[in-house]
């Protein structure tokens, strides 16, 4: 008998493969490894990035290409998942692989991609060009459609996701088969064309400088030819690799890939506790994180009859080695073959199947791993259940069987009926018989990519003529440990009619069957509940609807939304052009791309993985358990004995005292207290990455816990505070005494209280540091940080080491947002220990699961206030008290909480106000800065409150905020005087523009046509002032030199993250030489060219940078002038040689500083702390599902005031990034910690950031015209941070959607909505019939909730 365990009985046992054509053979690679790693640790193939490790992101996104029927197929899929094994015998396409900048070639996907500005810090880039690609392969004539489904899984923090849609529709095809765009039909806008409209655009105001209305026009672009492509390598078809045995043994593990089916049973007769795996999205993890052993695996994917389809009887058999994908598309082919009755439940695979994972997981994922992990919130286990499907087992022992996915299956929280040495042949989806209706729903976080909060589905037999209910089976995932059948409600249900008292009887045996106790794992009780009522009532409308019995109440009411959302993007950006006088070399206030932007399409830009140095070990961190208590011991006994694992180091290894922070308050690893949950106790040296992190999942601690505090409401309780609270009184500005004022006398008051959530930064590119010893006791530091000089300052700090010694630099981060700003000693100060105590080269690289547990977010907030109005609304008193979660040290919670008091008025003139600022300690991860810093969460207070106000007084919330704008020259509470104040202009240009009062009257019409279907209008202004909150900080340097050929290195402190700085510091070099562009290069950042240089944060890199480069270049001009004058029709090149030869200095370092005045925060008198502001204007519509919170962000107008803008592309895109990131700082991104401090969020898989799905199909930006700064380099105005807060204008057009529902059903009055405004926020917030089944939660203190609200 042949034995299918012995690996020299297979077909091959050497790994073979082809990447970008050509042949990979490996002898001695570990199975366990992923494709990610292999292709950039073995490889060299650093395009390809890893964001997450956990298939979220799409970062590593290539295209897999196999033969499957003798047909060669391309798919893509996240090579972070993709075992190395799994692509034996197939062919590999990285970013590398079909256009390279070094060599002059860009496909038209990297093409059309950078001209459309489609990339900002670039990380995310090479996986959105490779997912495109990788459509186009397999169709090189998408549809608009085909695109959305192609970009799903890929994630992107910075552009907002508009050029991207914008660069890829261009492929598109439409209906007729059309190119939507190419030289003949101009751009993707259609009819909407700006060359079609000749009509004036708002703001205009003639002249010679036009108004665009759009960026780019990819009408010049080369067109796609498919004959132009890699050929897959003949060796593997000739070869017939596909059909090829394959077995591989490592040290640890042993592959299997049998092509047999006998074999495939054998081998899991004999190795019964082998992984099965296809997708490999659940192991991944496993091993990833939690280190599991794994002696075999057995990949069955090669095996034919696992990929048997056919029709039955009564279902339909579809083999367990088809993908998911594979599946869907036969699903699709069925539905159109069969009759329509018939296909009830295929019907609801496909468009379950839609928004099951992304489409790189759908692509190599089975559902056999689906149904045999047995999640409680499968998507589609809900389904099979409804249905009664059926899978078919087989085993070598017991012969194949049919089993019923019923309550039988499930036997416990990831347990099933199927034996260990069985496997799932096949699973047989019912077809729907006569008389039976079938659905299903999904609920989740984000719509896309994105596991159920609740899946329900339902399959009702009803008999035609009387109504009465033969059978009904009712399912749900997300409800209990395992899928669910409502055995008692259906036991109940049936032989009973289908009417109104139907509904109601089944909605009180379902809460009744289906009660979630308050403290349930995974939180929201009450929601799942008014979810799972909900979703039935949704069937109830549908089915009722079906068989028309208008008896039935609502039965003609919709209860589905986003069917008016287009498939394709209608985007506007407006900007003023240069004037027509300008010289064609000078580049400034032109839209030209990223300097990088190539290089981001090809992968060839560099970040700080991708830096490969000789003879480099690697580190990882320990991390605590637990949020507070005492380190007793620490065992590295296993650790040690790892094969490759060097060394450690903990606290015994850092100098007495020496302590991180800029309050030197922030310990390298724990001595001896436990302060937060992820805080570093020790770290692991080891020869590579996993290694470490292997090793330091092996350092055992001893420890005693104690109870945390981890809420601002514990905190004020416990009166624990960071630093002393801070003050503003407007009095002060006028007078020498706080005037105290007697709040009985007013007859107007609004009090109240309300939440903001945190929010993690997810830049793409996690934190990461190299740390390279040099003679003489030198350390050179290449990091992914904002701020070069810090980290010198820290590491000069702990290690005892002079500045001069170290050299820190940068080249470019793949994202940053403030949360790159202060924390790079947590990752360069071990790193700089260890390169000490081991004489090597040091890497430390954060997985984004250490990333988001180590690093602090965004500043939870809870905002006090109390606001007096006269009888015209106008605001004549506040006392307003922000309170914010700072974790557990200071890093920069006093210049976050500054700047939320100083934003606490936002545009609105207060006659009087006191504003204080308290700094909660918790404990919890140090929170920092984030884009923003505090403003954002000042001015969400204020504009709550301005709501509370028009509420309670029922007066309209537009006409209080405009009788109470700022005006010209008037004074803010912390005494600064506006001027050039546009906060008017940006108003009513973004009213006009986006059609606000006419489309405010159809919102209003749509709410009294729609019961469950409701939407929501909003404008919210927007102030932000410039400048750091710290004096010292407000100042730049630049080194300028200037080469005898003519060209010219520019060395700034600024560092590049995606804002496109580099680009604007061209620009202005080029401008002040007066010479092209091309001439002038920025290699890097770097302490030793630029000293004490500020963060690059505060939204005044540009202003900052450009003033030093600015007086750098004029010095080299005056020094020029000479021989200008001597040679007035020469060139650069000739005055340059001419200088050089006149021993003239062609280098000159140049200085520049921003207006600042101090506030007195510990007294409250207020200064011109800003030199100026910017203003803006944002308009959201949007749709909401009251039954179940999902929705839908239907269009976005925004007007911003720049200034004169020195790149509107540039500045646009900054624009669209800040604003979909602020939507997902106010409607989805939740932090998730337990009362015990542990957190939850801490990947792509439990935090959601918005996805191309989210952003607005109608985007349309105007740069305000005519707008100059007289503060500003250029007349120009920063932009990073300012339109972030215009996020929160969904938030409100949701809360408006919200209260039509609520007084829809009697509830009138004021209600708080916290933020961020999540399905289960909006749908609990809808009261209804549905939440009137719902428990309220029992008394707190009385349980311990799963989350607590930080």
């Amino acid at each position: 008998m042949k034995d299918v365990t012995d690996i020299s009985s297979y077909d091959s046992t050497n790994l073979v493969f082809y990447v970008n054509g050509k042949r990979v053979e490996e002898k001695d690679v570990d199975p366990k490894m992923t494709l990610a790693t292999y292709l950039r640790d073995k490889l060299k193939l650093t395009g390809t990035k890893i964001g997450c490790n956990e298939g979220g992101c799409g970062a590593c996104t290539i295209m897999i290409s196999h033969v499957e029927n003798g047909e060669i197929k391309h798919f893509s899929a996240n090579s972070c998942l993709m075992p190395v094994c799994g692509v034996f015998g197939k062919a590999v396409t990285t970013v590398e692989g079909i256009g390279s900048v070094a060599k002059n070639r860009l496909h038209p996907v990297q093409e059309r991609l950078a001209k459309a500005h489609g990339s900002q810090c670039g990380f995310c880039t090479p996986g959105f060009v490779m997912a495109m690609y990788a459509l186009l392969r397999n169709n090189p004539n998408p549809s608009v459609k085909d695109i959305n489904l192609g970009l799903q899984g890929n994630l992107c923090r910075c552009t907002g996701y508009r050029p991207i849609l914008e660069a890829f529709y261009s492929f598109a095809v439409d209906e007729s088969g059309t190119l939507k765009v190419s030289e003949e039909n101009g751009c993707g806008m259609g009819e909407n064309c700006c060359k079609l409209k000749k009509q004036e655009t708002p703001g205009y105001t003639g002249g010679d400088r036009k108004r665009k209305i759009q960026l780019s026009d990819l009408s010049d672009c080369k067109p796609y030819d498919p004959t132009q492509e890699l050929i897959f390598p003949p060796e593997l078809k000739l070869h017939g690799f596909e059909t090829k045995s394959f077995a591989y043994d490592h040290h640890h593990t042993k592959w299997y890939q049998p092509v047999e089916y006998g074999d495939l049973l054998s081998l899991k007769r004999d190795l019964p506790h082998a992984r099965l795996i296809s997708g490999n999205s659940e192991l991944a993890i496993e091993l990833k994180f939690r280190f599991i052993d794994l002696p075999a695996v057995i990949n069955p994917r090669q095996v034919r009859e696992l990929h048997a389809r056919h029709l039955e009887d009564l279902g339909v058999y579809m083999g367990t080695g088809m993908s998911l994908t594979d599946m869907d598309d036969y699903a699709v082919q069925l539905i159109k073959e069969l009759p329509k009755e018939k296909t009830g439940v295929l019907r609801h695979v496909h468009e379950m199947l839609h928004w099951f994972a992304g489409i790189h997981v759908r692509n190599v994922a089975s559902v056999a791993g689906n149904i045999a992990t047995a999640s409680p919130i499968s998507d589609l286990n809900p389904i099979w259940m409804a249905s009664n499907a059926q899978v078919v087992l087989d085993s070598d022992a017991r012969g194949e069987k049919r089993v019923h996915i019923d309550e039988k299956f499930f036997l416990g929280y990831r347990k099933t009926v199927i034996q260990q040495d069985e496997i799932i042949k096949a699973v047989v989806v019912p077809l729907t018989g006569e008389n039976e209706h079938f659905a299903a729903y999904k609920q989740a976080q984000r719509r896309e990519d994105d596991i159920a909060i609740v899946t329900g589905a339902f399959l009702v037999k009803l008999n035609p003529k009387t109504l009465i209910v033969e059978n009904i089976r009712i399912s749900y995932g997300g409800m209990a440990p395992t899928t669910k059948l409502a055995l008692n409600t259906m036991e109940k249900l049936k032989g009973e009619k289908w009417s109104q008292e139907f509904l109601d009887k089944t909605l009180g045996l379902l809460s009744e069957e289906l009660k979630l106790p308050a403290g349930v794992p995974g939180g929201m009780s009450q929601y799942r509940l008014s979810l799972a009522l909900s979703f039935f009532f949704k069937f109830f409308l549908e089915v009722s609807k079906k068989l028309n019995l208008t008896e039935i109440q609502f039965v003609d009411c919709d209860v589905k939304i986003g069917q008016d959302v287009p498939e394709t993007l209608y985007a506007t950006q407006l900007y003023q052009e240069v004037s027509a006088s300008q010289a064609a070399h000078d580049p400034l206030g032109r839209p030209i791309k990223h300097v990088s932007g190539d290089k981001h399409t090809t992968g060839e830009a560099v970040y700080c993985d991708d830096i490969n140095v000789a003879d480099c070990l690697h580190i990882a961190l320990v991390l605590s358990p637990i949020a507070h208590g005492t380190l007793n011991s620490i065992d590295y006994t296993a650790a040690m004995m790892l094969d490759g694992v060097i060394g450690y180091l903990d606290a015994q290894d850092v100098t007495t005292g020496a302590q991180m922070g800029h309050h030197s308050d922030t310990p390298v690893f724990v001595k001896e207290k436990i302060t937060f949950h992820g805080q570093p106790v020790a770290a692991i040296v080891a020869t590579d990455h996993e290694l470490a992190r292997k090793a330091a999942s092996l350092v055992k601690l001893d420890y005693s816990v104690e109870k945390p505090i981890v809420t601002i409401k514990q905190a004020l309780e416990a009166e624990s505070f960071v630093f002393k609270h801070f003050v503003i009184h407007s009095s002060l500005n006028d007078n020498k005494q706080v005037i105290k004022n007697d709040w009985s006398k007013y007859e107007r008051i609004v009090e109240g209280s309300i939440d903001m959530g945190g929010q993690e930064h997810f830049y793409l590119e996690t934190q990461q540091c190299i740390v390279i010893p040099h003679e003489d006791d030198e350390l050179e530091i290449i990091i992914s940080n904002q701020c070069v000089n810090d980290v010198q300052i820290e590491v000069a700090k702990c290690l005892g080491m002079a500045q001069h010694k170290i050299q820190t630099k940068v080249k470019r981060i793949g994202g940053g947002f403030g949360g790159k700003e202060s924390t790079g000693a947590i990752l360069a100060v071990p790193a700089s220990l260890a390169a000490k105590k081991y004489g090597k080269p040091i890497k430390i690289k954060f997985e984004r699961f250490d990333d988001m547990a180590i690093t602090g977010t965004r500043h939870p907030f809870t905002l006090q206030y109390k606001l007096a109005v006269d009888e015209n609304g106008k605001f004549i008193d506040l006392d307003f008290t922000a309170l914010s979660n700072s974790g557990h040290t200071i890093d920069l919670s006093m210049g976050v909480m500054q700047r939320a008091m100083v934003h606490a008025d936002n545009v609105y003139k207060f006659a009087n106000a006191d504003i204080t600022g308290k700094m909660c300690k918790t404990h919890l991860a140090s929170n920092t800065a984030f884009r923003g810093f505090g403003g954002p969460q000042g001015m969400f207070g204020t504009e709550i409150m301005v709501k509370h106000v028009a509420e309670k007084f029922g007066w309209d919330h537009d006409e209080i905020r405009e009788r109470n704008f700022y005006q010209e020259s008037d004074c803010t509470p912390f005494g600064m005087h506006l001027n050039q104040c546009n906060v008017t202009r940006t108003w009513e240009e973004c009213k006009e523009s986006s059609d606000y009062c006419r489309r405010l009257e159809e919102v209003k019409k749509f709410n009294q046509e729609n019961k469950f279907r409701k939407r929501g209008i909003y404008l919210t202004p927007t102030r932000f002032g410039i400048g750091f909150g710290l004096k010292q900080l407000n100042q730049a340097g630049a080194l300028v030199l200037v080469y005898t050929d003519g060209s010219v290195l520019v060395s700034h402190g600024g560092m590049e993250m995606g804002q496109g700085l580099h680009t604007k510091i061209l620009q202005i070099a080029a401008r002040c030489l007066d010479i092209s562009i091309e001439k002038v290069h920025i290699h890097d950042t770097s302490t030793d060219k630029v000293p004490n240089a500020s963060a690059t944060a505060a939204s005044v890199g540009s202003d900052m940078n450009g003033l030093a480069v600015q007086d750098a270049c004029r010095q080299i001009m005056e020094r020029l002038a000479p021989f200008k004058k001597l040679n007035p029709d020469g060139k650069w090149e000739d005055w340059v040689k001419a200088a050089y030869v006149e021993r003239v200095s062609l280098s000159a370092s140049g200085f520049g500083i921003i207006h600042h005045e101090p506030v007195d925060f510990f007294n409250g008198k207020g200064a011109e702390l800003f030199g100026y502001s910017v203003y803006g204007t944002a308009c959201c519509e949007v749709e909401v599902d009251c039954l179940t919170g999902d929705h839908h962000l239907l269009r976005t107008d925004i007007v911003m005031d720049v200034g004169e803008s020195l790149n509107p592309a540039i500045d646009i895109g900054q624009i669209e990034g800040a604003f979909i990131q602020g939507y997902g700082l106010f409607t989805m991104e939740e932090i998730k910690i337990r009362p015990d401090g542990i957190r939850l969020t801490r990947g792509p898989g439990n935090y959601k950031i918005p996805s191309a799905d989210d952003a607005p199909r109608h985007f349309n930006v105007s740069l305000l015209g005519n707008s100059s700064n007289k503060m500003g380099i250029f007349s120009s105005k920063a932009i990073g941070e300012p339109p972030l807060f215009l996020g929160s204008c969904a938030f409100f057009a949701i809360r408006e959607a919200v209260r039509a529902y609520r007084i829809q059903n009697g509830h009138t009055d004021y209600f708080a909505f916290h933020s961020p405004s999540t399905p289960e926020r909006i749908r609990m917030a809808c009261e209804d019939f549905v939440t009137s089944h719902v428990p309220a939660l029992p008394e707190e203190g009385s349980y311990t909730p799963w989350t607590s609200s930080v």
